[in-house]
């Protein structure tokens, strides 16, 4: 139980149905579908479209999503891949020809297809009771009304320095980020979502919706066409799970890192964290060299699905073994190949669970802050930047190609035990996703944590040849990290952030939010 006196919040607590996501707004809204006769997939779409426009910088409409799905009353994990594709005309060679080593990050030739709405529209269709126009109906609302800015989205609005044309056009004001309380419209996001009420998917991918999107991505110098957008599907995909104290880790398989934070853990089960400190700098150490040794894995083996040949491989118990006996205990390992894609924070997670039991995990992100900054003309939907999550060396999995998906870093996960789903969870925060969720199942595991306590628990991440530490994080630790070799740095911004449900054997709901965000659990 956590101390009253101290600053805090509870975690949330109910039996009909909770949510847990990033805005209140979004979190009522699911509720609200939940309790006109809605069920868990109604609720997180409902909220998910909410969030473009309560964290616009975080996320958008033609951005990408990745779901995990229990269905009420049974145990099995669905997974959908709601990523979209480089178009069919892109290619790495002709990147590498004008002399860049890396896809340019806020370039035309990052943007890749929208995945998400069609995603969307499949998980309405195949798992959904209520009709789309009735789902979407609150955000086409406070498309038009607008939203008050809350605190940390105005905290972060000011880095969307590389904004261009319409998208200055549409998310500033006299050329300036909106401040706390302003109020953000967007009417062209309600007119797309009364079109996609009114028609699914056509409403977005075809006619005018479809034609600004590629009309504005042609006349910004990209190649995209019609038959990229109409090529554009969602697909149900298998899932990667490990073992971890007796606890099944669900992730969604490649082109996400999931098999990353599987392999972290693999690597943590060599060693016994229940003996340290939480916030010591043993565990620190030894979940930083893990880190570094999966994050090379990760670079080197997973991309487009249809490419990855060495999952098994990564994700086997065997390779965890090899990769636990070559950390010290005792110093700083050579850091291993840097990460090959940009590291970013900008990514909104919910999850939801109803009264009969099905739950939802969904993340649903642009990439970086606003994306690429640049914009459909007509409707001001963001283009998302997620090509910059290929590579252009040529022959390797990841290497960016036309039609092929990008590694991501968004990641939905779930926790099993004993063949019952017990936790749908996400940790936001760009590369660090999956040495969150491996941090997070550690807390719960490891350490018996409660659940809004192992959110609120102080976090650091291993990176680009630093460690980065939140600011809790006792001064004698950080001296010790350094002691052993780690560049440390104070982390400028607060690292990611979380959403979570466990189910309770009884049925009863406990939610917990991330106090990084301004987003809340909410049940009933």
């Amino acid at each position: 139980m956590r101390d009253f006196q101290s600053p805090g919040r509870s975690a949330v607590f109910a039996t009909n149905g909770l949510c847990a996501t990033s805005h209140p707004l979004a979190a009522k809204t699911a509720i609200d579908i939940l309790q006109r006769g809605g069920n868990a997939a109604d609720a997180a779409i409902a909220a998910a479209v909410m969030l473009p426009l309560c964290e616009p910088h975080m996320t958008g409409l033609a951005g990408d999503c990745f779901v995990l799905l229990k269905p009420a009353g049974r145990e099995e994990i669905f997974a959908l891949n709601g990523s979209g594709r480089a178009p069919a005309g892109m290619d790495g060679a002709q990147l590498r020809a004008a002399g860049h080593e890396l896809v340019p990050l806020y370039g035309i030739e990052a943007v890749t297809l929208p995945g998400a709405i069609d995603a969307f529209c499949r998980l309405n269709d195949d798992w959904g009771q209520m009709p789309l126009a009735e789902i979407l109906a609150p955000a086409i609302h406070y498309a038009e009304a607008g939203v008050p800015v809350s605190p940390r989205t105005a905290f972060d609005w000011p880095g969307a320095v590389h904004l261009k044309g319409a998208a200055r056009d549409h998310y500033l004001k006299d050329g300036r980020a909106l401040r706390v309380g302003a109020i953000f419209r967007a009417p062209g996001q309600a007119e797309v979502l009364r079109r996609i009420a009114a028609e699914g998917r056509a409403g977005f991918y075809e006619g005018e919706v479809g034609a600004d999107l590629i009309d504005s991505l042609r006349a910004l110098g990209g190649c995209h066409s019609h038959d990229d957008l109409a090529a554009t599907r969602c697909e149900y995909s298998e899932h990667v799970a490990s073992i971890y104290k007796g606890h099944e880790l669900v992730e969604h398989a490649p082109n996400g890192q999931g098999a990353t934070a599987n392999l972290i853990l693999n690597i943590l089960s060599h060693f016994d964290l229940t003996r340290l400190d939480p916030l010591g700098p043993e565990r620190a150490h030894l979940e930083a060299e893990a880190t570094k040794l999966a994050y090379d894995a990760r670079n080197r083996f997973l991309g487009d699905p249809d490419h990855v040949s060495r999952l098994a491989h990564m994700v086997s118990p065997a390779t965890a073994g090899k990769l636990a006996a070559l950390i010290d205990p005792h110093r700083v390992l050579p850091d291993p190949a840097p990460l090959s894609e940009e590291v970013h924070r900008d990514t909104v997670y919910l999850t939801v669970v109803d009264g009969q039991g099905m739950a939802v995990s969904l993340i649903f992100s642009l990439f970086h802050a606003f994306g690429s900054g640049l914009a459909s003309r007509r409707f001001g939907l963001l283009f998302q930047n997620r090509g910059a999550g290929f590579t252009l060396e040529e022959g390797h999995v990841n290497e960016l190609k036309g039609r092929k998906r990008p590694l991501h870093t968004i990641i939905p996960a779930m926790l099993r035990h004993e063949g019952r789903v017990m936790l749908p969870f996400g940790v936001m925060g760009g590369a660090y996703q999956a040495v969150g969720h491996a941090r997070l199942v550690s807390n719960l595991l490891d350490y018996g944590m409660d659940l809004q306590t192992a959110i609120d628990c102080p976090r650091a991440f291993a990176e680009d040849g630093a460690l980065t530490v939140e600011r809790l994080y006792p001064e004698t630790t950080l001296a010790a990290l350094a002691a052993l070799g780690h560049n440390v740095v104070r982390a400028k911004t607060p690292i990611g952030g979380a959403q979570a449900v466990r189910l309770h054997v009884d049925g009863v709901l406990e939610g917990a939010s991330d106090p990084r965000k301004d987003g809340c659990a909410l049940g009933y």
